[in-house]
């Protein structure tokens, strides 16, 4: 009777593990799935391939997935439009230092003159 319970306890636990792994293996398609992922057909594809390669590419489908999201699309044009922000401050603080520059050389021009 034991055998058996053992036995059972085995087909159990390799069934459990074998189905873990798949659902494991599906996180980046369910991530891109519901992130509306404009490739989650290759992102699924490759999550099977994976299981063929030992898991090598699961980090990188993961990355992949988590990469676009449907506000941002890929986040590039955000980063592109806070370049220019930035580039746009800096030549504001360019021309307020230069403006700070020339009145400190009329002051010492001044002071130079009292002497």
């Amino acid at each position: 009777m034991l055998s058996y319970v053992a036995l059972g306890l085995l087909v159990f636990v390799g069934l459990v593990l074998f189905y873990g792994v798949i659902v494991i293996h599906d996180i980046p398609y369910d991530i891109a799935k519901e992130r509306n992922h404009p490739h989650q057909d290759a992102i699924h594809v490759a999550g099977w391939v994976s299981l063929f390669t030992l898991h090598v590419l699961w980090p990188f489908l993961w990355i992949w997935a988590t990469l676009y999201r449907p506000e941002r699309g890929w986040g590039f044009q955000a980063v592109q439009e806070q370049q220019k922000a930035d580039e746009a401050l800096l030549t504001e603080l360019q021309d307020k230092l230069h403006a700070q520059a020339e009145r400190i050389s009329a002051l010492e021009q001044k002071l130079g003159g009292q002497d």
